[in-house]
């Protein structure tokens, strides 16, 4: 199955010819990933990679990101962080119809990682939602790299956070 998922990396300060490394990228075997370099000091790849399962086609990605430029530190999976617009163009609904189903479910409705002005989600929460209401046709692939894209997410605030442990918070917030 072919799975699509983005990666965003923060570049070292070496890593200055963007040409070289893009060649690197496709040597190490990202020539199926779209190369974003618009924001300096940032890459993005926009991955359509085959594999056997989301976690293969990620775990592949990211190793041969690694090996083409070890320096490079990840900042973000996508798709995984999301608003409520977003979660509405994957599913095919409307933001507006997305809204009514999380006004009218308040304590079923996944609770936001963030809220605010603008509310975010992970989406494999909602996504898990949805299916468990059975009523929403999602396109395939897409609930399986959301979950994959959480645990990347969470995995690497854990490696972020090394050193310094949650534990006197885990009782208070689970």
């Amino acid at each position: 199955m072919e799975y699509t998922f983005t990666l965003k990396y923060r570049l070292a300060e070496d890593e200055g010819d963007m040409d070289d490394l893009l060649e690197r990228l496709a040597e190490a075997g990202c020539e199926d990933a779209l190369a974003g370099i618009g924001q300096p000091g940032r890459l993005a790849l926009e991955f359509t990679r085959e594999a056997g399962s989301a976690e293969d086609a990620v775990r592949s990605a990211l190793e041969d990101v690694r090996r083409a430029a070890p320096a490079v530190r990840l900042i973000e999976m996508s798709p995984d962080l999301v608003g409520l617009t977003d979660v509405a163009d994957i599913v095919g609904m409307s933001r507006q119809n997305m809204r009514k189903l999380m006004l009218a479910y308040p304590a079923s409705f996944p609770a936001p990682i963030h809220e605010g002005s603008t509310s975010i989600w992970h989406l494999a929460d909602v996504l898990a939602w949805l299916q468990e209401r059975g009523t929403y046709e999602l396109p395939g692939g897409v609930v399986e790299v959301a979950r994959v894209a959480h645990l990347v997410n969470v995995a690497k605030e854990q490696c972020r956070l090394r050193g310094r442990s949650p534990r006197p918070w885990t009782t208070l917030v689970a």
